[in-house]
């Protein structure tokens, strides 16, 4: 049996497993985790995997908000053909509840359209501050996970963003200048002593083996010269033209089409989240955590 042939029976018997014939997963109790999904550079299908990861999450029996943080540039309610009519700057000023601004997307999907909002904690007094964080604490009932959309590259926003989070979800592709990108993203990381245990998704691989094999070559240099930074791989997302289908129009492509090599790729990295999840070891300090470490980092 060939590779491609092999391959092919592992995607069917994955897409009979999410189509619903697999086990029932539920919801676990307790804090949500907030996980923020980046990249060392523009142009890698972060915030297309976002999205898509967080639907995939959705059918395993999860809620899923997804915070829109990439900041003059966010897109996330552009890929679903939806439009904010407000956004956290209009919770700040007092005029909206979180509730309010919620877009509604596929599947129940949440998402916070975050605009310029998030980073105006700066310049809020003390009380100001911890009244918006108690509010935002609202969203602990509204998702398992939330996923924050950062922007690319390292700005303080990103980097701000990053630190403040349960987890990092590095998003590269086997392109040497987006290694070379992500790399620098886990080298600040380092430095500033805010992460140092990472997820890393490969996005537009050929096949199973490129992913695994542009992880292993980004985990060489890592332990080489960041030997305090411990990678996981979550996994690979197969070049797909459904993907580019699916931005067009207007449709996620787990939802259009769901037993695509690049659907079947996500669902697996949703499965594989869902079951770190579930472990002890998982810290998860819910929403009113990571407000509270990102007003610490905007606000120094």
């Amino acid at each position: 049996m060939s590779i491609d042939q092999a391959e092919q029976l592992r995607i069917d018997a994955m897409a009979a497993d999410f189509a619903g014939s697999g086990p029932a997963r539920k919801p676990l109790s307790g804090k949500c985790r907030v996980m923020a999904v980046s990249s060392g550079k523009g142009g890698v299908g972060k915030t297309s995997l976002t999205l898509n990861l967080g639907l995939a999450l959705i059918r395993l029996g999860y809620k899923v908000v997804i915070i829109d943080a990439d900041l003059g540039l966010a897109n996330i309610d552009v890929m679903i053909n939806a439009t904010p009519r407000y956004n956290l700057a209009d919770v700040i000023s007092g005029e909206k509840k979180v509730s309010d601004i919620l877009l509604r997307g596929p599947l129940d999907l949440k998402i916070v359209p975050g605009g310029s909002g998030v980073f105006e904690l700066a310049n809020l007094d003390r009380n100001k501050r911890q009244g918006l964080i108690d509010q935002l604490a609202d969203l602990e009932s509204e998702g398992d996970f939330i996923l924050i959309d950062t922007a690319a590259g390292l700005s303080r926003n990103v980097i701000s963003f990053v630190g403040a989070a349960d987890d990092l979800i590095l998003v590269t592709t086997p392109e040497p200048t987006a290694l070379t990108d992500a790399y620098g993203m886990l080298k600040v990381l380092v430095e500033k002593k805010l992460k140092f245990n990472s997820h890393v998704i490969v996005n537009s691989t050929r096949d199973m083996q490129q992913g695994g094999k542009t992880f292993d070559g980004l985990n060489r240099v890592v332990c080489k010269y960041l030997p305090g930074m411990k990678l996981n791989f979550l996994g690979d997302v197969r070049y797909d033209p459904a993907v580019s289908s699916a931005v067009h129009s207007f449709s996620p492509f787990v939802i259009s089409r769901p037993r695509s090599p690049a659907s079947l790729s996500v669902s697996r990295i949703a499965w594989r989240l869902a079951a770190r999840d579930s472990k002890a070891e998982v810290k998860k300090q819910g929403v009113a955590g990571f407000f509270e470490r990102l007003k610490k980092m905007v606000c120094d």
